[in-house]
């Protein structure tokens, strides 16, 4: 097993959401890192440019309108209606069971509603065939919980498979970036290490890489914070809000840790028995009279108390 980079240890410098990724990057592949961490953030400001206006400025790049989906007797999702803006995070809350993964299924077509529409960059793709999936899923990219890394090959050829499946860059621009990923994501020197060298929360990290490989318009992260200790849970968030607030990426987090959702979430939904019973910003949703909301905000002050 490796050791931990530094940045996860005690003595971390302090950074925030506008402290420069490129600041993590090696002085030797700071100019290919930083050229293309700028590429990703200018074609994500061109995306939102792109959306069609909604009273004269860009709607929504993800939105579920009025979804139905069930597993046989089970429903699961029942008339859910959110949306997220380009370069903004939702985090989507509730217990478990709830369908806030099925959700984000739905987002990347591996899963189809019953009835209702998902709008993904504007587009609704519930139609879709797979080839025109294929391209939503090059805009939006998923981070599992369990990182769904590769197992049989090196952390490094992990990162850099989304950039030479495209075939856009020479090898050595590949091995830079994949340097310099690792290092922005704060688990530098780990290219030849495999996923089973790993911890969960440097799984996680490393996931969180290879998505940002692929420069996506918007990423969905599935439980980041789960089973891992409240440092790396801490260093997760902090990454997730820089990349928001300096790639302009949009965001969708599913997530049981209301630290993390009050950090990152410019709007909340908050799932229940397979419906959206709230839906507006953390702070509308704390002074809501709904007993469920209140039932749910109340255990997680026993749980995690400030």
């Amino acid at each position: 097993m490796a050791e931990p980079d530094k940045k996860f240890e005690g003595e971390q410098v302090e950074v925030t959401a506008d402290t420069p990724l490129i600041e993590s990057v090696s002085e030797d592949v700071s100019a290919e890192v930083g050229d293309f961490i700028q590429q990703a953030a200018q074609q994500n400001e061109a995306a939102a440019d792109a959306l069609p206006d909604v009273k004269n400025k860009p709607g929504p790049y993800i939105s579920f309108e009025h979804v139905y989906k069930s597993f046989g007797e089970f429903v699961v999702l029942e008339d859910v209606s959110f949306f997220v803006y380009p370069g903004e995070t939702l985090c989507i809350l509730g217990r478990s069971g709830v369908g806030k993964s099925v959700s984000l299924q739905m987002l990347l077509g591996f899963l189809k509603p019953d009835k209702g529409m998902i709008k993904v960059a504007g587009e609704n793709i519930c139609g879709f065939k797979e080839r025109e999936l294929q391209e939503i899923r090059r805009k939006v990219t998923m981070v599992f919980q369990n990182g769904a890394l590769f197992d049989s090959i090196t952390v490094g050829e992990n990162v850099a498979f989304p950039m030479r499946e495209r075939g856009e860059m020479a090898e050595d621009q590949i091995l830079q970036v994949v340097k310099g990923l690792l290092e922005m994501v704060g688990v530098a020197g780990m290219e030849s290490l495999l996923p089973s060298d790993l911890s969960t929360g440097m799984k996680r990290s490393i996931a969180i890489a290879r998505a940002l490989a692929s420069q996506p318009e918007a990423v969905l992260y599935d439980e980041p914070t789960t089973m891992v200790d409240p440092l790396m849970a801490h260093l997760l968030g902090d990454l997730i809000e820089r990349l928001k607030q300096q790639l302009h990426l949009t965001s969708i987090v599913v997530t049981h840790d209301m630290r993390l959702a009050k950090k990152l979430a410019d709007r909340v939904v908050f799932l229940s028995a397979g419906k959206a019973i709230f839906f507006g910003t953390m702070g509308e949703m704390e002074q809501s009279q709904d007993p469920i909301l209140q039932e749910f905000l109340a255990l997680d002050e026993l749980v995690t108390p400030v």
